[in-house]
């Protein structure tokens, strides 16, 4: 060690330095204004031009806000209540339509003592996909769920359930929150069991209808697993679907009917054309979401396929969806399908809607899913191939986990694509709740002239149910990235 004291040496300090003022914040709201806002002379311009635009755009629309009129009977009750309020020139919304109106917005021509049945069905909907959305978080899944089943308790109540259904849907709604967090894996049995729950309960009618066709499916099931433990997959598939097609033609009907009659239980029918608002919008948008991600894995995978024929019907299935307007699709669906139809066949304007609806989504799904494959490096599938597994195991355990995975803002973009377009249904004769269901409301000669009003609610309401679908996605993302870890 050194003998020469710290002292003497010349560039060491002998002497304290005086206090000074603390370093600029590195952290918190200042450096996220200083780094987006103002970081530069052009961004500071910028900034100033955004605010400036959304001062002009929040002054020209709060006064409009600001004087709304909440209760009134009529549109020209809400001009003469703000002009005595506010004065003679005074502008302001007249919301009164929506609290007047908000069944017919909310359930179109629903009857209104059955609105309990779609209110039960939306409600049973968010415990059907708990144990797949929300199976990683507990905290998450217990909040959706005691939100669904307070809310949705409580909303039977207030729209005069009687207590025979209301005990039923209390009953359930406690039942299957213990099947969720309990016994996970016999919640997704209801998961599969509850589209024909939810047809039941929208549709009405015997409930042996909904199960005729459920015994369809597992009839075909039951046929294509037996002879596929024989080697003969394919032609147990064949067998399973012409099978299952003659009981839904022919044998299953009677057989519902039989039941009916032996065992009576049904709900009052409502018809399709009774449908309108947001029961249609969320009818049709969450059924061809539902149907439109396993038909799109299914194009994609075909579209990639090593066969001559499966690929290029892939590929003009595809290519010719996305190639003609959803519109003409619907107008297809409305009108030319009936021409190719036997005489006398009642094919319901909703289904004829959802199938196209479905195809349509599909078609953009399979590409969607298609990026998320080609982007998957080739060492992926040599690897399922070095360790021996078939083309479906391999799909199933390592290539599709992470296409999925890599095309979750595509896929979501598109279900959001999809909820959105369904306000098409307007040029086929449904009640969209954005226009058709607007204009029926304004042809009454008590809301003629309102105009803005509906729009204003109809598009709050989209927005609130696409930002949570894209928030979740976002947090599905987040969970999911176990890359760099």
């Amino acid at each position: 060690m050194s003998e020469v004291h710290a002292e003497t040496v010349p560039f060491v300090r002998g002497t304290m330095l005086p206090p000074t003022p603390p370093p600029a914040r590195q952290s918190g709201v200042v450096l996220w204004l200083r780094e987006n806002l103002f970081s530069g002379p052009l961004n500071i311009l910028l900034t100033l031009a955004g605010l400036a635009v959304v001062w002009s755009i929040v002054s020209h629309l709060w006064p409009w806000f600001a004087n709304s009129v909440w209760n009134a009977s009529s549109i020209g009750e809400c001009r003469q209540i703000i002009a005595e309020r506010d004065g003679p020139g005074a502008t302001g919304a007249c919301f009164a339509i929506i609290r007047e109106r908000w069944n017919q917005f909310i359930f179109g021509f629903y009857p209104a003592e059955h609105y309990w049945r779609p209110t039960a069905a939306f409600a049973l909907l968010l415990f059907a996909v708990a144990p797949i959305l929300f199976s990683e978080s507990r905290r998450l899944r217990w909040t959706v769920l005691a939100l669904t089943a307070v809310l949705g308790f409580a909303a039977c109540v207030a729209l005069g359930t009687p207590m025979r259904p209301l005990l039923v849907i209390g009953a359930a709604f406690v039942a299957l929150t213990a099947l969720i967090e309990y016994v996970p894996g016999r919640a997704l049995i209801f998961s599969l069991l509850y589209p024909f729950l939810a047809v039941w309960l929208l549709w009405g009618g015997p409930i042996w209808n909904p199960l005729a066709v459920l015994a369809g499916f597992a009839l075909a099931l039951i046929i294509w697993r037996t002879l596929g433990r024989f080697g003969a997959g394919l032609i147990g598939l064949a067998l399973g679907v012409g099978f299952a097609v003659w009981w839904w033609t022919a044998l299953g009907p009677r057989v519902a009917a039989d039941l009916q009659a032996l065992l009576p239980m049904a709900l009052a029918p409502v018809e399709s054309r009774s449908f309108g608002g947001f029961l249609l919008a969320l009818t049709i948008g969450v059924s061809g979401i539902v149907m439109s991600l396993p038909l799109g894995i299914i194009l994609a995978l075909a579209r990639q396929s090593n066969l001559p024929v499966v690929k290029m019907l892939a590929v003009m299935f595809i290519e010719f969806i996305r190639g003609v307007p959803l519109i003409t699709l619907l107008f297809v669906a409305s009108i030319l399908l009936n021409y190719f139809l036997p005489p006398g066949t009642s094919f319901d304007i909703i289904l004829r809607v959802i199938i196209m609806v479905t195809l349509f989504a599909s078609a953009y799904m399979a590409e969607v899913i298609r990026g998320g494959l080609a982007a998957l490096p080739r060492g992926q599938y040599e690897g399922a191939d070095s360790l021996g597994l078939t083309y479906w195991q391999a799909q199933r355990l390592i290539i599709l986990p992470q296409a999925l995975k890599i095309s979750i803002p595509g896929i979501v973009g598109t279900f959001i694509g999809v909820f959105k377009d369904t306000t098409l249904v307007t040029f086929v004769g449904l009640f969209d709740p954005l226009k058709q269901m607007a204009d029926t409301i304004r042809a009454t000669f008590a809301w003629k002239g309102a105009y803005w009003e509906p729009y204003v609610f109809t598009g709050t309401i989209f927005f609130i149910l696409c930002f949570a679908m894209s928030r979740y996605a976002m947090y599905l993302e987040r969970r999911l990235k176990t890359d760099h870890r």
